[in-house]
């Protein structure tokens, strides 16, 4: 029999938290790019911050995800999840947006880079959400729409690109927000678009017809890591001034080839001897 589904088994709490966590990782890696673009920056610390932008966007795609699933239902099963497959899908997250946003940032957002970029990034998000998928144990066999599955795969490569193309173009701190808040929408909809794939056929059903306590420990555990992730690179964001305010003109003061002074050569710091006539 085909089992009733539902993606808001708590109502409206699971899509906005997911929502709002995509919008964050966004948000998170936009701001890091952004630094990672500005000027008088060493190297070892723009590679610092892409890889944190990175790191972000990643586990805001995928804590998105799984706070998702938490609502996800089956009518006469309970929901269950491989621990290696699970962790499998976090990895695949953070790694292919990795490889999207390294592309960007050294190549830049030409239209060859940006599409070979985003289309990597886009089918890895899309394998995210799939392998995700596969993790799941809803205690039937589990089949897919194409028509759906290929919309959520489109959803998600022109979503990457979009994302790939803020990174390296939107400076402002109110532009990057306003950014972040499309890309959320556009991450929470390829999700909902590929559960709208989603049919589960049991041979025995049961009684139950929500997740177990066992699940929601589960599911909790997995967000844990991601969600202080997340935590420590607002942290990181918020004690960057710079960053915050968008403002790179006192980087580009200390730039020798500005005819500025450097740190090292503030007037305070200049000592003057006397030559004698």
């Amino acid at each position: 029999m085909t089992a009733t589904l539902t993606d808001f088994h708590y109502g409206a709490v699971t899509p906005v938290i997911s929502y709002l966590m995509a919008c964050l990782g966004s948000a998170l890696g936009l701001r890091c790019t952004v630094r990672f673009m500005r000027r008088g920056v060493q190297q070892s610390r723009r590679i610092g911050w892409l890889t944190l932008g990175a790191v972000s966007i990643g586990c805001g795609v995928w804590t998105m995800h799984f706070v998702a699933m938490i609502g996800f239902s089956v009518n006469g099963a309970v929901v269950e999840y491989d621990t290696r497959l699970t962790l499998l899908s976090l990895a695949v997250a953070i790694a292919v947006v990795a490889i999207g946003v390294f592309l960007v940032g050294y190549r830049g957002a030409r239209p060859a880079v940006l599409g070979t970029a985003g289309l990597i990034t886009g089918l890895g998000v899309a394998a995210m959400h799939y392998i995700g998928m596969a993790a799941m144990d809803a205690g039937g066999t589990i089949r897919y729409d194409t028509v759906a599955v290929v919309l959520s795969v489109l959803i998600a490569v022109v979503a990457a690109t979009a994302a790939l193309w803020a990174a390296v173009s939107v400076r402002g701190l109110w532009a990057s927000l306003g950014a972040s808040l499309v890309m959320g929408i556009a991450v929470t909809g390829m999700h909902y678009m590929g559960m709208a794939a989603v049919s589960v056929h049991l041979e025995h059903a049961g009684t139950s017809s929500q997740s177990s306590v066992g699940l929601m420990s589960f599911l909790l555990a997995m967000l844990a890591g991601p969600v202080a992730v997340l935590v420590l690179a607002a942290v990181v964001v918020m004690f960057d001034p710079e960053m915050v305010l968008g403002n790179d003109e006192q980087t580009r003061a200390v730039r020798p080839s500005t005819g500025g002074f450097t740190p090292e050569q503030s007037p305070s710091r200049v000592s003057h001897r006397y030559e004698g006539p």
